[in-house]
């Protein structure tokens, strides 16, 4: 590294040289002229010559701004200057990051009474007064969102969800409130709430709140807060839910655990995540299950899209907000390679990162050492990591074990659904110093003064501390609403009491949304080709069993 401590003094001595020439000058000007002239109006009057070659003469606007600059303050004033633009700088900062902060009111949303400009109080979010702007995040949204838009005006007229009565529970952000305000053109009313504490966009909540959806959900919420938010949802005097949109499983497990009756008459379930399928095909072993549900994960425009393109793109994004890391020349072990990890380590690979990958099964082994990563165990390698990346679904997956063996200033995080991943609960102990850096990221101090850096404590990096692309949430959401119509829309003999992957033909009308986003131009089978193929010209194309 280069040091520049020799070249900053001379700097300093040279600038402090000429003040006192320019002084000087000034004297012997007014002596000769008979005013009373100081630096800064000398420089005014006159156009000096850069002292040296890299100096460029500034550009004023206008003669305003000129006289202003020229002013150069006195000995007594230069403190408080440099104290006031200080000032400045910080108060046009927290004016910024106040609408995504969490921290900017103490004041717990459930302390809070407040009504939107229709009167109505059935939400509760961090500040109303931020519905502008998440309106503003909305519009946003729905300029890369053209086919969830399209499908709304398709359907707009028919209202296919016409005295369905949702109550959801996703990430809220300003993606989900696309699709939220889709639901409700379509016929639907929803209630809706967070299932990540950290994930909530306060000001698209707002923004939903004043359109009249009923949201619970506020960035940085407790353990309690969570749950006390998906109870207010689902527990109104005179709405009971007769559909279910779910992103883990939380929502779907308070309504069978706590309101039975409810769960009984729901007529579907529309889940998103790994984690929330697997609670599903759990209830349905044990014939628990007494609705259909729709395994939205494991459709292909989920699984090939979102679960692929956006981890891609997401996650060097939330590390790069949090850490600001350099990915070049760091050795990084990603645990899981389906489609969310295979996204990761393509981008990881892509900045130079040296990337290495555990797996159980064989297949996704296979495949990563294919695609030029090492497969290993975690603990061999887990001392040399500068990065600990989790996408499996599972629990557990970095232990205590692990986390004591880690070098300093290993970086820690979760691209998987749920916090299971990374036992954060066992660095919870009276010997571990646990130290806020920033939002979202913490600094976990053993004893001996290692540290390792854990990020949104452990749950969904990149919804936690960053944005997702808004394109491919569109092919998600897009899903979601077409996996609601049907089975809203189904008779009662279409679908049993049990767990139903959507059907080709959906997938394939989802992906056709898209592509005119791209200008793309799909070829058509002639009568004869579609024959010899065993078709139809108009899908589905593939098998259910084929992997895409």
């Amino acid at each position: 590294m280069t040091d520049c401590g020799g070249d900053l003094k001379l700097e300093v001595k040279q600038a402090s040289k000429e003040f006192k020439e320019s002084e000087n000058v000034a004297e012997k000007y007014s002596a000769m002229t008979g005013t009373n002239m100081n630096v800064g109006e000398l420089s005014a009057a006159f156009t000096a010559v850069p002292t040296h070659k890299s100096m460029k003469k500034i550009q004023f606007a206008n003669q305003e701004e000129k006289q202003e600059f020229s002013k150069f303050p006195t000995k007594t004033g230069r403190r408080s200057l440099s104290r006031s633009i200080s000032q400045s700088s910080t108060d046009s900062y927290s004016s910024a990051a106040s609408y995504t902060d969490s921290s900017d009111d103490e004041t717990s949303p459930r302390e809070k009474s407040q009504v939107n400009s229709k009167g109505s109080s059935d939400f509760c979010i961090k500040n109303i007064k931020q519905a502008e702007f998440g309106r503003r995040e909305i519009e946003i949204a729905e300029q890369d969102m053209s086919a969830l838009i399209s499908l709304r005006k398709r359907a707009q007229g028919e209202k296919p969800l016409a005295g369905a009565k949702v109550v959801g529970c996703t990430h809220i952000t300003a993606q989900t409130a696309v699709l939220i305000e889709t639901l409700v053109a379509l016929g639907a009313q929803c209630r809706w709430t967070a299932c990540n504490i950290y994930s909530t966009q306060n000001e698209v909540a707002a923004a939903l709140a004043e359109s009249g959806v009923s949201v619970f959900a506020w960035k940085g919420e407790s353990e309690d807060d969570f749950w006390w938010c998906i109870d207010r949802c689902v527990n109104m005097e005179g709405w009971q839910a007769n559909m279910i949109l779910d992103d883990g499983g939380d929502l779907t497990h308070w309504v069978y655990k706590k309101y039975p009756s409810v769960f009984k008459k729901v007529r579907g379930i529309v889940e998103e995540s790994v984690t929330g399928v697997h609670r599903l095909y759990q209830l349905s072993k044990a014939g628990k299950l007494c609705v259909p549900a729709m395994n939205v994960n494991d459709s292909v425009t989920k699984q090939k899209f979102d679960n692929l393109y956006c981890c891609r793109e997401s996650i060097l994004d939330g590390l790069k907000r949090t850490t600001d890391v350099m990915f070049g020349g760091k050795q990084v072990v990603v645990c899981g390679y389906g489609e969310v990890g295979k996204g990761c380590c393509s981008a990881l690979k892509a900045l130079g990162a040296i990337v290495c990958v555990t797996e159980i099964d064989p297949i996704c082994a296979l495949q990563a050492c294919m695609d030029g990563f090492r497969v290993v165990k975690l603990n061999e390698v887990v001392r040399q990591m500068d990065m600990v990346i989790t996408c499996t679904g599972n629990k557990n997956v970095v232990t205590r074990e692990h986390l004591d063996r880690m070098k300093n200033g290993c970086i820690v995080c979760n691209m998987g659904h749920s916090n299971t991943e990374i036992d954060v609960a066992s660095l919870r102990t009276p010997e571990l110093t646990w130290e806020r850096v920033r939002s979202q990221v913490d600094h976990v101090i053993w004893p001996d003064g290692k540290r390792v850096i854990l990020l949104a404590e452990g749950r969904l990096l990149n919804l936690s501390c960053s944005t997702v692309p808004s394109f491919v949430l569109s092919i998600t959401a897009t899903t979601q609403a077409l996996a609601l119509i049907e089975l809203y829309n189904a008779p009662e003999s279409r679908y049993k009491q049990d767990v139903y992957l959507l059907p080709k033909k959906m997938d394939e009308y989802v992906a056709s949304l898209h592509l005119p986003n791209f200008d793309a131009h799909l070829t058509e089978l002639s009568d004869e080709q579609a024959k010899y193929m065993g078709l139809n010209k108009n899908g589905p194309f593939k098998p259910n069993y084929y992997r895409y």
